[in-house]
């Protein structure tokens, strides 16, 4: 069984900075495509970014394109959200999980595909 916690949310104001963490343990965390999903209050999960299992290919949501990079570390377990000119509509719990890759995985990032949900950690974006 694959555990993913994630870290590095917090209070910043417009235009400041986050890096998030996502750290797993249990099963071969290398095996699987990690994805960023957000959640606002009052609106349904949507998908931020996501990455291949090797690193090699990326994909992010229109929304945070040219703000947000995704980015992994296998040899720590560890995949990474650095978060740059952050919005107040950014505000949300971030949550990452995993997919078993697939030649579309990290194209369509599809919530469906994936499992292994974080707690998930709260950023908020307020002056």
């Amino acid at each position: 069984q694959l555990h993913l916690v994630e870290s590095g949310g917090g209070l910043v104001q417009p235009g400041g900075s986050l890096r998030l963490s996502c750290v797993g343990s249990g099963r071969a965390f290398d095996y699987y495509a990690i994805g960023w999903f957000r959640q606002a209050p009052g609106k349904e999960r949507e998908g931020v970014s996501c990455i291949s299992s090797s690193g090699g290919s990326s994909n992010s949501a229109g929304s945070v394109k040219g703000r947000f990079t995704i980015s992994r570390d296998n040899a720590k377990n560890t995949v990474y959200l650095q978060m740059n000119n952050l919005k107040p509509e950014d505000t949300a719990v971030y949550y990452c999980a995993a997919a078993s890759p697939s030649p579309d995985t990290v194209k369509y990032f599809d919530i469906n595909e994936f499992g292994h949900w974080g707690p998930g950690t709260q950023v908020t974006v307020s002056s």
